[in-house]
């Protein structure tokens, strides 16, 4: 069944966890894991750029998320979502440099 944007119950019937958590405190927790993921990417980034082994990451592995973070970062700046933009911004920027990275270690 396909999401119509309509909704079986009012809002008064509806509860779930997310609404008892501040707005500052869920943004701050969202960056949070983002720059935990961001900061995963640069290990992995970290560890293309030290070994002399040829790359075992795929070039479309590695295209596809330099899409899909630039997308994301879109998406934060269009809704004004911090948290979103700001990460995905970073992780765009370390997926480019992982993108030279590997390029180079499947040229050797």
């Amino acid at each position: 069944m396909f999401y119509t944007g309509e909704n079986k119950l009012n809002k008064d019937t509806q509860m779930t966890f997310l609404d008892f958590i501040p707005a500052t405190i869920f943004e701050t927790i969202e960056i949070i894991a983002g720059l935990s993921a961001c900061f995963v990417l640069f290990i992995q980034l970290y560890k293309e750029f030290k070994s002399d082994e040829k790359s075992s990451l795929s070039m479309v592995f590695v295209v596809g998320w330099i899409f899909i973070f630039f997308f994301w970062a879109l998406y934060g700046i269009r809704f004004y979502a911090l948290a979103i933009w700001m990460t995905n911004s970073i992780a765009f920027l370390l997926q480019i440099a992982l993108l030279i990275v590997v390029r180079k270690r499947i040229e050797c």
